[in-house]
């Protein structure tokens, strides 16, 4: 299966939940090229953006795990070659 690049953005709203993402996030280390997290202190939320390079199944896995974490966002775009 032909590997695609994209990005995978993150909102956490549970901090408690933090730990799980990490998890999967470390499970997965071998298709993310580039990290950058922000903590937003004054709304209460981290965001963390991904920059991956995998086939489409590996990163449709990456965030469906992530999807399925309460007080997560994911929301993931990849390029069509």
């Amino acid at each position: 299966m032909d590997k695609r690049v994209g990005v995978v953005g993150i909102v956490i709203e549970n901090f408690e939940s933090s730990v799980k993402v990490n998890d999967i996030l470390h499970q997965y280390a071998h298709i993310i090229v580039g990290r950058m997290g922000i903590p937003y202190r004054e709304r209460d939320i981290s965001v963390i953006s991904l920059i991956v390079d995998g086939t489409s199944d590996e990163i449709s896995a990456l965030t469906g795990k992530l999807g399925n974490i309460t007080g997560i966002n994911v929301k993931s775009a990849i390029t069509k070659k």
